[in-house]
């Protein structure tokens, strides 16, 4: 059983709402636009960190993380990219990786809008957690919690801030 932090568009800007509400979990996963190298050694140093770039990340972070990061941890399988769309609207990119590789969770970003939401056709769990950072039209800040326990995820949570 693994605890999970996931965020994402933190666009340089690490607020002290993420480390009191990811304190109690395992590994946190960001979904891109990380903003700068210090948001990522800040969180690398809190807790393990599974990360890609995103469109307004730097040449720093496109060399430490993927564009696409495929995973398995327990038994779920995992796909995160930054620009990914949400089911059905699969952009051109994502669509034929997620029917190549089958991932049971596809987690993207770039939207700042926080969806939560099943895939019947690829048969996955769509997450997007919105936007944790200062940048965006978004007036709530959001992250998203949850346990990955054998073949399932479950307990999960959204954590609403003001940015």
């Amino acid at each position: 059983m693994v605890k999970i932090g996931l965020l994402s568009d933190t666009h340089s800007f690490l607020a002290p709402q993420v480390f009191e509400h990811f304190k109690d979990v395992d590994e946190i996963w960001h979904a891109g636009d990380i903003g700068n190298i210090e948001v990522a050694d800040a969180l690398e140093k809190f807790k393990p960190l599974r990360a890609v770039f995103g469109n307004i990340d730097g040449a720093e972070l496109r060399i430490r993380y993927p564009e696409h990061l495929f995973f398995t941890i327990e038994n779920v399988s995992v796909f995160i990219t930054h620009i990914g769309g949400y089911p059905p609207k699969y952009n051109a990119i994502s669509k034929p990786l997620i029917a190549k590789h089958k991932p049971h969770v596809f987690i993207s970003g770039h939207s700042h809008i926080l969806k939560i939401m099943p895939d019947p056709t690829f048969n996955l769990l769509h997450i997007n957690p919105g936007a944790a950072g200062k940048q965006g039209w978004q007036k709530i800040n959001t992250l998203v919690k949850f346990t990955v326990d054998n073949d399932r995820l479950k307990d999960l949570s959204i954590v609403e801030f003001k940015k």
